[in-house]
């Protein structure tokens, strides 16, 4: 594909935005992230290890480029996590896209982060993101987008911010598709993590709670619980929260892959086959978008995280295009 654009890859993780940016013409001049199984991944897949510790790069050494994307750190700003914000020295590592943002003034910023940033500090920590950004002369747009709408069976939401210095970036234009569902990319042959039946207790058909995001709520394990006050009938009802514990159908679609949990995935009950099981690691994969022949890490609590906090590939390259056709395109034609 001939080249459109160039981008540098922040907080680069196993290079989920940099596939989807370079399946939409563009070019990554420049890589980064501190972990060093990510960067191990990232060298497998791209041919190039990734600098280290951003705060440690001098914003001088990074080569010119149109788009800086960055997926920076998620954990403070994460409902999952202690929610610290910018009092966690993560949360500060925005500061430095911006110092890099000052020197360099690309065309187009493309930040994602978890949907919690919006509630963070009761909406503070994301003024103080925009206004940066605005005070480095940008115009900048977010939303919240969910990978289901872009073609993979998981109900995950993310904020998307796009900045330009030559107008606002238009989310209406972006192509979305019709929902697919898990039974669509699971494997076949697959002997991996099957419950036996008496491991698990599947919900009576007119009980069964469908939710509007296309997860399809359809038991839970055999797990001791609190019993005592619970009305016949509604066992079920006290491990709703307890979401290491529920069972989905491959029906719907499949809740966020988790990164802080080594397994990383939930139980989804399979009706073809009337059985129930944990997705396998290669299914995680397709959950995201990401290629047949990517090569994921060969220690599988790490490639369970990787993935976890990694991206929707499709939603990216979305994106990509119209970040290339709304706010690139005129600038590398005139």
């Amino acid at each position: 594909m001939k080249e459109k654009f160039t981008f540098i890859d922040l907080f680069c993780g196993i290079g989920g935005i940099r596939i989807g940016m370079e399946k939409a013409g563009g070019r990554c001049v420049f890589s980064s992230d501190l972990n060093k199984y990510a960067q191990e991944t990232y060298e497998n897949n791209f041919g190039e290890i990734p600098e280290g510790d951003i705060t440690k790069i001098n914003e001088k050494d990074i080569p010119s480029f149109d788009v800086l994307c960055a997926g920076f750190p998620c954990q403070p700003f994460s409902i999952s996590g202690k929610q610290k914000g910018f009092d966690d020295v993560r949360g500060t590592l925005f500061f430095d896209i911006c110092r890099i943002v000052k020197y360099h003034q690309p065309k187009v910023l493309f930040l994602e982060n978890v949907k919690h940033i919006i509630h963070h500090d009761k909406g503070n920590t994301l003024k103080i993101i925009l206004q940066n950004i605005k005070d480095l002369g940008y115009f900048v747009e977010y939303k919240i987008l969910n990978a289901r709408d872009f073609g993979v069976p998981q109900n995950r939401e993310r904020i998307i911010i796009i900045a330009s210095k030559n107008k606002g970036f238009n989310f209406d234009k972006v192509k979305i598709q019709q929902p697919v569902y898990l039974e669509s990319i699971l494997e076949n042959n697959t002997k991996e993590n099957f419950l036996d039946k008496k491991d698990y207790t599947l919900i009576p058909k007119d009980k069964i709670n469908i939710k509007d995001s296309g997860l399809i709520f359809i038991g839970y394990r055999n797990k001791n619980i609190w019993k005592k006050g619970i009305r016949e009938n509604t066992e079920h009802l006290s491990r709703v929260h307890r979401q290491p514990n529920r069972i989905y159908s491959s029906s719907g679609i499949h809740p966020t892959i988790p990164s802080q949990e080594t397994s990383g995935r939930f139980f989804i009950y399979i009706p073809k086959i009337d059985e129930v099981r944990k997705l396998t690691i290669k299914e995680c994969y397709r959950l995201m978008g990401f290629p047949e022949t990517y090569k994921i890490n060969k220690t599988i609590t790490e490639a369970y995280k990787q993935i976890g906090n990694s991206v929707c590939i499709p939603m990216i390259k979305e994106l990509a295009i119209e970040i290339e056709e709304q706010l690139l395109k005129e600038s590398n034609n005139a």
